[in-house]
């Protein structure tokens, strides 16, 4: 058989990884361990015992240890265990072909996260979603939901479970090649591993990263990076030898095969050491999968690099002993794996071929037809399941699309009604407060309209007083002017007289020395000059006073309003006014009276202050 049969081994590890365990394997699973735990405390312990022999290919007594574990775990509402449970059963469905269990596992476990409101229920639920479209080969449902499901695990730190999809996100970049992402996920889930301290994991996180420096060294065919493939694959043989009782047997026997590969690819033939190294790891694959369940894949593996290296060897009857254990192993399966099966048969025609035996060699040329029309049948059941699966998968996913849109239309109505009814409170608020508003308003406006009504009343009163106090102090007036005019004339007639009279005792007494005569007639043109001297007083301090004093008058000033005014401008009280112009006191203050009207001044107003300031800034 050739190597190149062999040289995918890596490729094959990365699809086998992806269904890998659950169960944190610090202390290994013991069942014994059981009857020491309450009820409530075995569902994570059935779990772990479940993961165990799936890994060890005891499908059966996976899925009856799991469905213990859902049974428990609901019975007392554990459902992250639930969850995890469930998680187990759709692996297993998963890894045995079993598409539709597989996708009700998966949509329970969805159901558990929901139920148990923790972030790393839900990042559980999205590493089973990732499990199961791995399977119908949906690779853009893994890495979304992968994707969730690291994002979910970033408000509850879980190593182990970061690891698990790490390694789900390296194994699905090996089918595009994508060297980088290779490289970037294999690390990332050997550093989650070894955090996590699971040793099955770690052992093949080490694994996917020999294949990535696999890839790095085809890319750059550093040597570096080619022994960098056996330091990782002799770390994960280190794993098994000091925790060989955490290291699951299939993990362990893919290592020897890839480090069996290893050194048929990358050494010549002439190289005995590689040989030897090559033929141990082949031996120990084939012996460490012996009586294990589900190993004939990979002892078949084995016995084809045992086969290539016979016929290097040109040991025909070995290289025919080795391909007929592989078919026989191959052929001992209830439903072999076509594609291994297919790989050992033409090995054995080709085999037979060679050595001339054409009728042996058509046996298996019919074989290969045979496998090659059971595995088309096979695909195309298989093909069936993924597409009825995908179908129900966007069946669901359009519903659920729809529950949301219908949600959300049902969401933006309510939120409409709550605007419409809070718009229709506010409104009915906005009303009741513009009516008491507009009731204050009209009460206040209705208070303001009798306070003006009474405050014109009582000014129409006052004004209706002061009319009628104006029109008698008129009429006093009046009436006093008729009589001060009275006088005035009287006065006038008894001034001519008495001037005369003087003129006629002057020219009679002119002689006579006793009578002073003089001295009377002086007093009289004393007081008939007064006047005349107290406007030059004025004129003297203030030239402009009678200029100002008339200009500012609102009605003509008389000459006696002029005197007056003269006189209170230098400080003479009213007594000594009333003797120099020969009047009674009482006239003088009507006359004060008169000329503040004249004045235009008020009745708060001081006349004697304002006459003081005349001529000044002040008036």
């Amino acid at each position: 058989m050739k190597t190149t049969v062999f040289k995918n081994i890596p490729f094959y590890l990365g699809s086998f990884m992806c269904c890998l365990s659950l169960a944190r394997a610090q202390k290994p699973a013991d069942s014994s361990a059981l009857f020491r735990l309450s009820e409530k405390d075995r569902p994570a312990l059935l779990t772990k015992l479940a993961e165990k022999d799936r890994t060890g290919g005891n499908y059966a007594a996976a899925l009856v240890k799991a469905q213990q574990s859902t049974g428990l775990a609901l019975k007392h509402k554990n459902y992250l265990e639930a969850t995890k449970a469930y998680l187990m059963l759709a692996n297993v469905y998963a890894n045995t072909k079993q598409l539709a269990l597989a996708k009700k596992m998966t949509d329970t476990t969805l159901v558990m996260a929901q139920l148990a409101h923790q972030p790393l229920a839900m990042a559980y639920a999205c590493y089973a979603q990732a499990l199961l479209y791995n399977a119908i080969d949906n690779t853009e449902l893994v890495t979304k939901y992968c994707q969730q499901g690291l994002k979910a695990l970033e408000k509850t730190a879980d190593p182990y479970l970061s690891a698990k999809i790490y390694y789900q996100l390296y194994a699905l970049n090996t089918r595009w090649d994508n060297v980088a992402n290779v490289n970037r996920y294999a690390k990332a889930a050997t550093v989650n591993a070894l955090q996590a301290s699971d040793y099955n994991l770690l052992s093949n996180c080490y694994v996917a990263c020999s294949v990535a420096a696999d890839y790095n060294y085809a890319a750059s065919k550093n040597e570096v990076m080619r022994d960098s493939i056996i330091y990782y694959l002799n770390r994960a043989e280190q794993l098994y030898q000091q925790h060989g009782q955490d290291v699951a047997r299939k993990t362990y026997a893919i290592v020897c095969i890839n480090s069996a590969d290893y050194y048929v690819r990358f050494f010549p033939e002439t190289d005995e050491q590689a040989k030897n190294n090559a033929i141990r790891y082949a031996g120990m694959a084939e012996e460490v999968m012996r009586n294990a369940v589900n190993g004939e894949e990979i002892r078949a593996n084995g016995l084809g690099i045992l086969s290539e290296f016979a016929k290097r060897d040109k040991n025909m009857p070995l290289v025919e002993a080795y391909l007929q254990q592989a078919y026989s192993i191959m052929k001992s399966q209830e439903t072999p794996y076509y594609p291994t099966l297919i790989t050992v048969a033409m090995g054995l025609a080709d085999f037979y071929e060679q050595q001339g035996d054409f009728q042996k060699a058509l046996i298996f040329q019919q074989k290969i037809t045979e496998y090659n029309k059971k595995l088309f049948d096979q695909k195309q059941v298989l093909n069936a399941q993924k597409l009825e699966i995908q179908y129900e998968s966007e069946k669901k996913n359009n519903e659920v699309k729809l529950l949301k849109q219908s949600e959300k239309y049902a969401r933006q109505q309510q939120n409409l009604y709550i605007g419409i009814a809070i718009a229709s409170l506010l409104g009915l608020v906005f009303m009741f407060r513009s009516y008491h508003f507009r009731l204050r308003y009209s009460i206040q406006r209705e208070r303001e309209l009798d306070l003006e009504k009474q405050e014109a009343e009582l000014q129409a009163r006052l004004e209706k007083e002061e009319q009628s106090r104006l029109k008698a102090e008129q009429q006093l007036l009046e009436s006093q002017q008729q009589q001060l005019q009275k006088e005035m004339m009287a006065s006038k007639l008894q001034l001519a007289h008495k001037k005369e009279m003087l003129f006629q005792i002057k020219e009679q007494l002119g002689t006579n020395s006793t009578l002073n005569i003089n001295k009377i007639w002086n007093e009289e043109l004393l007081l008939d000059h007064d006047f005349e001297q107290a406007k030059f007083q004025i004129q003297e301090v203030h030239p402009d006073f009678f200029t100002l004093l008339i200009q500012q008058a609102q009605q003509k000033l008389t000459t006696l309003d002029l005197k007056l005014c003269a006189y209170l401008h230098l400080n003479m009280d009213t007594k000594k006014i009333a003797q120099i112009l020969h009047i009674e006191a009482k006239s003088v203050r009507m006359s004060r009276y008169r000329i503040k009207q004249k004045l235009g001044l008020s009745k708060e107003d001081d006349l004697n202050l304002f006459l003081q300031h005349v001529g000044t800034k002040q008036v």
